[in-house]
This record gives structure tokens, sequence and C-alpha cells, in this order.
């Protein structure tokens, strides 16, 4: 439990930095003894503002107009019930954790997303995460565009203490990340890691280069890239899940990595992602250390949001 607490500690410092998102006083919504329903639009207002789109803000606004219609809000500790519930019912279906399974080796892992938000750190902080687990990891330099991907990665794979296989400026990405899947399979390497190019949603010819990748690759194993990645940097709000609905209608998104929360007051473009796109939320990164990277818990997302953890019910 301490653990816990300490967990839900760190994303609070992160996310409610400020007084716009749910970290204020909730009792200053009431009007004496009771909970107006202009509250409730004034709560929806400031999920808006948190990025957190307009199905999720719509959502969690209809499910507090029921209880409040229902008579089960009538003071605070029930509003932040109501709240935990609300948000509870949109993030726990994607609260999925990555796991590897022992049959598949090595296992493909693609990690996409545009320049900035955050992939080379991403990856070399997966690499240190599977390798504590006990697996052999090999991350591949795939970004062969920008000049300095490669430096960069491998500065990362320094820190987790990881092999990095690479090529030449310019290299054909899908052959480099071909070759490593090969080499991987040789060498009995559990997962493999591949950094792809960072590209803008509206760059169609490097996103048919991504699908050129998954190609190329499936002639290693039909089923690969067994987990396709996407980072998105929560500070970008509303471009975030535009850049997501992208790169998934262009590849087959399996999983989203949510980073720098550590960078905003908001935090709300999670609820966005998990409502539009219903997408497994693996991870959020809250810091720039190696483990900064932690595995998405809706129910301590949801503590950190509202503040004031609800107390769970006492069975008997």
């Amino acid at each position: 439990m301490s653990n816990r607490k300490g967990l839900v500690a760190r994303l609070r410092r992160g996310i409610n930095r400020s007084d716009s998102w749910l970290s204020y006083d909730l009792g200053r919504l009431f009007a004496g003894d009771r909970l107006p329903e202009t509250a409730v639009d004034e709560l929806t207002d400031r999920l808006l503002l948190a990025d957190a789109g307009i199905e999720a803000a719509g959502a969690l606004g209809e499910h507090l107009l029921r209880e409040l219609r229902a008579g089960r809000i009538k003071n605070q500790t029930q509003l932040r019930a109501a709240l935990e519930a609300g948000l509870l019912e949109i993030l726990r279906p994607v609260s999925q954790p990555l796991r590897l399974p022992d049959y598949i080796r090595p296992f493909v892992l693609f990690v996409v997303g545009v320049n900035g938000v955050g992939k080379t750190t991403t990856i070399g902080k997966l690499a240190a995460r599977f390798k504590r687990g006990g697996k052999q990891v090999l991350i591949v330099a795939g970004d062969t565009f920008r000049t300095a991907a490669v430096e960069q990665l491998e500065t990362w794979a320094d820190r987790a203490g990881v092999p990095m296989l690479s090529q030449g400026a310019g290299a054909d990405a899908a052959s480099v990340i071909y070759d490593a899947v090969a080499a991987a399979r040789a060498r009995r390497i559990d997962v493999v890691i591949a950094d792809t190019a960072g590209r803008l949603n509206t760059q169609t010819h490097l996103m048919e280069e991504l699908r050129k990748i998954k190609r190329v690759v499936q002639k290693h194993d039909p089923f690969a890239p067994h987990e396709v990645l996407m980072v998105v940097d929560a500070t970008t709000g509303g471009n975030a899940l535009t850049q997501a609905l992208a790169f998934h209608e262009a590849i087959g998104l399996t999983g989203v990595a949510v980073t720098k929360l550590d960078g905003t007051a908001k935090g709300g473009v999670l609820l966005a992602i998990a409502k539009r796109l219903a997408l497994p939320v693996r991870y959020i990164g809250v810091g720039e250390g190696v483990d900064d990277l932690l595995e998405f818990d809706a129910a301590d997302f949801v503590d950190a949001l509202i503040d004031e953890p609800v107390a769970a019910p006492v069975d008997g």
C-alpha cells in the first residue's frame, strides 16, 4: 500500500500543479447544501480545458447528472465518489499493461510517433524495464533520416545496458529492422525494440514507409510487429489525439504511451484517447529518469486527478 501511495503522490505532483484541473475545493461547487446542475456544466468545461475531448467530457457530465438527479450526490464526498466512478468507467477498459509472452521470441515492438514527443527516451526506458524483468533486449535504430537520432538512441541504450543495432545514415529503414530481427532470432534475444523515423500524420510518403517496414518484418513472422506502440506528448493536447488517429489508420496501433505528464497540469488527453480510440494505454511518462516510465493504472491515475482519494468500502 505504501508503494501505491507514493506512486499516487508522484502522479499528483506532476498533474495537479495548478487550478486548471480537478485539484481544487469541490465544496465550492455547492450552493448551500446542494449541488446545482450548473456545477456539472462547470466540471464539464474544466474537462474540455484539460484536453479531455468532447466525447469523454460529455460522458462524464452525463454520468454526474444521472447521479445528481437520482439523489446520490448530496455532499462533497459523494461528488468525489461519483467523479471517481465516472473517470474509472472511461479509463479502466484501456488500463492494459503490456505483457511479453514467453512463446514469442523475438517479441517485435515498433515505437512510432512524431518528432519531439519523447520516442527515444521512451525506448530507453522500455529497454531498461524489460531488462530488469529478465529479458534480453535489442534496440534497433530504424530512424535513418534524422542525423542525431542514432547518437541519441545509443546514449539511451548505454544507460539501459542493452545492445543496439544501427546502419549508416540514409540506410533503408525496412532493411535495418529486418536484419535486426534476423540477428535477434539467431541470438535468441527476447525483445526487439525498433525505433522509427518521427513523422507528421500529414507526411503520406513517410506513413507509407512505415507500412513497408511492417510488410518486410512480416517475412520473418506474419504476426509481427507484436506491438505497435505510439508515443504521444500530453502537453500537445488535442493534437495528440489527431496524431494517434492518423497513425492508427496508417499502421494499426496496439498501444499508447503518454509522455510528459509531469510537464502539464491538464492530463485530460488520456481521457480523450480512451474514449475516442479505446486503445490500451500501456505507459505514462512522469519524468526524465530511466525509471520514470510507469505502467498505466487507472485507479492510481484517477486518485491523482481528483486529488483526494475516495476511501474504498470496507467489506463486512
